[in-house]
């Protein structure tokens, strides 16, 4: 990746903000792109309040008076996020004049790909305004003018961190959803992915319900319980499993009511306790993980992880049973921690839009072509 200059001419420091399907914190990274690979020099994480998180979730589904209650969330997120970026300088002792941009994914309360539209808030104008550093965002309705499902963006930043022609590559972000990257050694054959269902999101909701917690650490839990083969079944007969690529996903479709709709219909209610369910989430997002790239008729050998659920062992384990031919490994294991790697991939993507150049993967959305991504707001 050639260098460009930041603001002090001396360095090439960029700031990416995330903020997730698992709406649990807000990931901020401090990156040098100076350097090949960059270098991650500061992470920070903001927690969520729970009274925001719990309307942020509520925006996510239709209600009453969303229009008033995304605007003052809007607002909020727009404060937090510049309260996470100066948290991430202040340990990083490091001036706002030395960043060049801040790439914010903002957080996604719909994402209707079918319809033509996605929507993420978090107001750029407070984060710039607050931070005094131009604010690179809404990355993804460029894709979708251009006739894409605005998603996945991160698999041209995993081409341009993990492709290697010594190896073949699946790369699986495992946050609220699970997506995957297919990154063929071959550099004539192109780089394909696309989220492949729930990651996270089924597992820690149903956590947050029966332990009152925000997920189930380890998956300690989940090993505990019996895999439900009838609830497994109807989960898995969804219709989006089997739609081909490009797709894209969000918890707008996968959430608590696409859960509680499937327990009803699945016939082993008797022996249904809280930790089979658990157990057969876990297996359903291994599942589908392993389908997806099975399917992909890949020749890859390594399938690396990031993401929150790459904390998850139980998971990371079954996994391993459907998939016992891939060397599975964490990112941290080809330079890049896997706590960050989508946060780093907004820096990445705020560098290429200030560049001019195009952040997404006609062949992962399904764009039209390549497009320069975002909107800019100028400090």
């Amino acid at each position: 990746m050639d260098a460009e200059p930041g603001k002090s001419g001396l360095t090439d420091h960029y700031i990416g903000l995330m903020s997730g399907t698992s709406l649990d914190s807000i990931d901020a990274v401090l990156v040098d792109f100076a350097d090949d690979p960059p270098r991650l020099i500061e992470a920070y994480t903001h927690p969520l309040p729970d009274a925001l998180r719990q309307q942020l979730v509520a925006l996510c589904q239709p209600g009453d008076d969303e229009i008033e209650r995304m605007g003052r969330a809007d607002m909020v997120l727009g404060e937090l996020f510049a309260d996470a970026v100066q948290q991430l300088l202040s340990q990083a002792n490091l001036p706002s004049s030395e960043i060049h941009a801040i790439g914010s994914h903002g957080q996604t309360i719909r994402h209707r790909p079918e319809a033509g539209f996605t929507l993420q808030i978090g107001d750029a104008n407070r984060i710039a305004r607050r931070t005094g550093i131009t604010t690179v965002t809404d990355f993804r309705r460029r894709d979708m003018a251009a006739g894409g499902q605005g998603a996945p963006l991160v698999p041209a930043f995993h081409a341009a961190l993990f492709r290697s022609p010594d190896i073949s590559r699946v790369v699986l972000n495992l946050g609220g959803m699970a997506n995957i990257t297919l990154l063929p050694a071959d550099p004539e054959q192109p780089v394909s992915g696309y989220d492949t269902g729930p990651g996270n999101v089924l597992m820690d909701a149903w956590a947050r319900q029966h332990l009152g917690r925000p997920l189930d650490e380890n998956g300690t839990w989940a090993a505990t319980g019996c895999v439900d083969e009838a609830l497994l079944t109807h989960c898995l007969s969804d219709i989006y499993f089997r739609q081909l690529p490009p797709k894209s996903t969000g918890r707008e479709y996968f959430n608590t009511d696409w859960l509680a709709a499937r327990l009803i219909k699945s016939e082993s209610k008797r022996s249904r306790s809280p930790a089979n369910v658990q157990a057969t989430l876990c297996e359903l997002t291994a599942i589908s993980v392993a389908e997806a790239i099975r399917q992909a008729d890949t020749d890859a050998t390594e399938l690396l992880v990031c993401g929150g659920g790459v904390h998850n062992a139980h998971l990371l384990a079954r996994l391993g049973a459907h998939l016992d031919s891939m060397n599975i490994i964490p990112s941290n294991e080809r330079g890049l921690a896997a706590d960050w790697v989508e946060a780093v991939a907004f820096a990445w993507l705020a560098r290429e839009t200030l560049a001019g150049r195009p952040g997404n993967l006609p062949a992962v959305t399904g764009a039209s072509e390549a497009v320069v991504l975002g909107a800019v707001y100028q400090c």
